[in-house]
């Protein structure tokens, strides 16, 4: 692994671990003004927008909620994950993420879940 995929890694494994504690100020060190999460819904620029993006998927997938990771890559700058969800809100059978890091913050975040509300 190189020092850019150590550094990938670490990013993603932050931004995991933020994501499973439904901690947002944490999740939000990911980002800058400039990150742009692209979502099914359209894109979502600064950390306003991706604050509110994930204080509304904080209520579909709580803390505490059945997460498992069935897929993870990391090359370069990018990572991407496969994974499924449940929780008393919704059952998400299949999601996936990637990831573009510019140096240490996301620079551009690709979000699709089949999400099935409850």
């Amino acid at each position: 692994m190189n020092i850019q995929e150590n550094i990938t890694t670490q990013v993603l494994t932050h931004h995991l671990t933020a994501f499973g504690n439904n901690d947002l100020d944490e999740i939000l060190k990911d980002y800058t003004e400039e990150s742009e999460v692209l979502t099914p819904e359209g894109p979502l620029k600064g950390l306003a927008a991706i604050r509110k993006f994930f204080a509304d998927f904080f209520v579909t997938i709580p803390t505490g909620s059945d997460f498992e990771m069935k897929r993870l890559i990391v090359t370069g700058n990018t990572a991407y994950i496969v994974w499924s969800s449940e929780s008393a809100v919704a059952n998400i059978p299949m999601g996936t993420d990637t990831f573009f890091l510019e140096g240490e913050k996301i620079r551009l975040h690709t979000v699709a879940s089949h999400v099935l509300t409850r």
